[in-house]
């Protein structure tokens, strides 16, 4: 796959054409949140093994750096452990928003064929951004995530609730209790979506490969790739 860093009007971010790319035909695209403490490069060979051929794959950078790298190299949505103020969610929701925008229309990508998957805090910020926006997103990923504040979600989610939305978590996560994954599992119960849970017993803060065929199952049958619908 062709890798393109671009540097958009708010997120710097990584762009994976697909083989054999066609200038102009609509792909599919999905869009990887890395988590606290990562960046743009993260998931990007998790994305290219995803499917190399059927979607357009891109990954911003969240727009706070400094956390235990250098200035700029590791980066964040915001505050970490639950411990987000609205300010801090505020900015990153609009940061997150003026890039989708920007990217949707650079890549010509058609309403509703777009998935948002996200990494512990990027999967916090992709049910964020993603549940008020059905008419954007055909499905959610959430691995290794957590949700801790939900009251200024809750206003937010749609009349209807049929988003397709895949939860992840391992049991052995040190970093983020599976408690945690499991607590967002019942909040989006709660509210009347149907989210598919899986739990890796074995599987700490991570994508294990059990995980990850589970996911890339999921993403194809969610948002086929182009060529395959």
């Amino acid at each position: 796959m062709r890798r393109e860093v671009r540097q958009g009007a708010v997120l710097e971010h990584l762009v994976l054409f697909p083989d054999r790319y066609e200038e102009g035909r609509p792909y599919p695209v999905l869009i990887w949140l890395h988590g606290f403490g990562a960046d743009t490069y993260d998931l990007a060979d998790l994305a290219v093994a995803a499917d190399p051929t059927g979607y357009l794959h891109v990954l911003p950078n969240a727009p706070l750096g400094g956390f235990g790298g250098p200035e700029g190299t590791v980066r964040a949505w915001y505050e970490r452990g639950g411990n987000e103020g609205p300010e801090s969610v505020a900015r990153a929701l609009a940061g997150l928003g003026a890039f989708v925008e920007e990217v949707m229309a650079e890549l010509r990508v058609p309403a509703g064929q777009a998935l948002l998957l996200g990494f512990s805090q990027g999967g916090a910020l992709a049910l964020r951004y993603g549940l008020p926006r059905p008419e954007a997103f055909a499905g959610l990923a959430v691995l290794s995530g957590s949700l801790r504040q939900v009251e200024d979600l809750r206003a937010t989610l749609p009349a209807g609730r049929e988003q397709a939305i895949f939860v992840a978590h391992g049991g052995n996560d040190l970093m983020v209790p599976v408690e945690w994954g499991r607590s967002v599992v019942a909040f989006l119960r709660q509210q009347g979506y149907r989210p598919i849970y899986q739990e890796h017993r074995a599987m700490g803060h991570e994508i294990g490969p059990a995980l990850f065929a589970s996911l890339v199952s999921w993403i194809a049958k969610t948002l086929p790739p182009q060529g395959r619908e």
